[in-house]
């Protein structure tokens, strides 16, 4: 264990400037530097140890991962911003509103849609919010429920590829971006289908908290009403397939495929008439903001993490660890306890630039496998977008909530979605292969090797 006090005294003076409510990106960096200073005073390490810092900085620039954020933010932003999202929400509750709760299943199935093409939470939970919250209380939906099925899905865009949150964490646990996209895809089918089935339950049990869409609401003919919701949703979700898939198969790299997405969601937009030059240059504000603040904590935090290795904090934090019963099951248990009760105070952002670098060579000496780690996280993380008070998710919702909507109910609605977050999180822990189907996938190319070597000796054999 490392002898000094200065990495603990570090970890906590970052703290203490985010709880100031300092800008999270300009203290982790100040707190880096004045500790650099430290360093170099008591000759904790040479001077040229800190000139490891600009070549962190051009690595970051240089990275292509992250060179796909922006793309991707972008994809999001412009169908948003040009309404192609809010046409996907209503042709799936037209589609919907004869069964009981279709309303809210279809904000589940659509909050996954829209994860897809837009990645970003506070996209997903405005467009739901403004478009399907007040129909669903018009039709007397529970307030609690509506609020907390919005607030839910919304944040499903934090988990189900191509996520910022995911390519942070591929960044940050050193493993590869297809690698952890198709990771998560196990995970994200189980949360949606865990939604679902709480709904279905829900219904069953509490039919009144959600009803079926009125008769005046179901004038349009089945055959109609599927044709509207194959329209509006086939084309955005088409592209981010098509992005996805190019991905998987190593046709092209993220940052390609992200750039061919937002050209083609440009395009469609366009020729639906949706995008006009007031929507295109928000899209293009908003992505500029958002991705010059990921680029300034990113700076920040390798600034960090390069001051706290040369105090060896990483010993600090295994022998910290090593006091811990259980071993890698008590290892992963406390992990996933301090997220659960940071992400009360600190957002995603915080959290994987802070705390993630500072696991991340406890689990890798511990043998975790990465990929698995990180997906797990990520599901942690998610579900910190609905923690009261501070949830982002809330914030979002409730700054578009109609006004007769309490505080109080959307903290009360999204209590069971927390719970399902903390099943299916449990689950993954216990089923690694819902993450990354490693035995099965290496007993099927066994069987395909075993099988060549039959083959070849049948060859032989003639």
């Amino acid at each position: 264990m490392s002898a000094s006090p200065l990495p603990p005294l570090m970890v906590l003076a970052l703290f203490a400037a985010l709880l100031a409510g300092f800008p999270v990106a300009f203290s982790i960096a100040a707190v880096a530097f004045a500790f650099g200073a430290a360093g170099l005073a008591l000759g904790a390490f040479p001077p040229a140890f800190l000139f490891a810092i600009p070549l962190r900085v051009l690595g970051i620039l240089l990275n292509d991962n992250l060179l796909a954020i922006p793309f991707f933010v972008f994809i999001g932003l412009l169908l948003e911003r040009s309404g192609i999202a809010e046409d996907m929400l209503d042709a799936f509750g037209r589609l919907l509103a004869p069964v009981r709760g279709g309303l809210a299943y279809a904000v589940v199935l659509v909050g996954a849609a829209l994860a897809a093409t837009t990645g970003i939470v506070s996209a997903s939970v405005v467009a739901m919010g403004l478009t399907t919250l007040p129909v669903m209380l018009r039709y007397g939906y529970s307030p609690a429920l509506a609020s907390g099925v919005i607030a839910a899905s919304g944040t499903l865009a934090q988990m189900i590829p191509p996520s910022i949150v995911l390519i942070v964490l591929a960044e940050q646990m050193d493993v590869e971006l297809p690698q952890i996209y198709r990771g998560a895809l196990g995970p994200s089918a189980l949360i949606v289908g865990l939604y679902l089935l709480f709904l279905y339950l829900a219904s069953r049990f509490y039919p009144g908290a959600l009803p079926a869409a009125p008769a005046s609401a179901q004038g349009e003919r089945l055959r109609t009403r599927l044709r509207r919701a194959l329209v509006n949703a086939l084309p955005p979700v088409a592209i981010v397939g098509a992005l996805l898939a190019s991905i998987f198969l190593g046709i092209a790299t993220p940052t390609e495929s992200g750039a061919v997405g937002a050209l083609a969601t440009l395009f469609y937009g366009r020729a639906r008439g949706k995008l006009t030059p007031a929507s295109l240059r928000q899209a293009m504000d908003a992505t500029g903001i958002l991705c010059s603040c990921i680029i300034f904590l990113l700076f920040g935090a390798t600034c960090f993490s390069l001051v706290f290795r040369g105090f060896d904090g990483p010993l600090w934090i295994e022998a910290a660890f090593a006091h811990l019963p259980g071993g890698r099951l008590g290892f992963l248990v406390s992990v996933n306890v301090l997220i659960f009760l940071l992400a009360f105070f600190l957002d995603f952002f915080e959290i994987a630039f802070i705390v993630v670098p500072l696991i991340e060579p406890v689990s890798a000496k511990l043998g975790i496998n990465p990929l698995w780690l990180s997906v797990v996280l990520a599901v942690n993380m998610q579900t910190s977008f609905m923690y009261p008070p501070f949830g982002l998710a809330l914030y979002n919702l409730r700054s578009v909530a109609p006004p007769g909507l309490r505080t109080s109910q959307i903290y009360r609605g999204v209590a069971p979605f927390i719970a399902i977050q903390v099943i299916a999180l449990a689950l993954i822990i216990a089923f690694p292969r819902i993450v990354t189907l490693e035995p099965a996938e290496k007993e099927r190319l066994d069987r395909l090797l075993l099988e060549r070597r039959i083959e070849t000796g049948a060859h032989k054999g003639r």
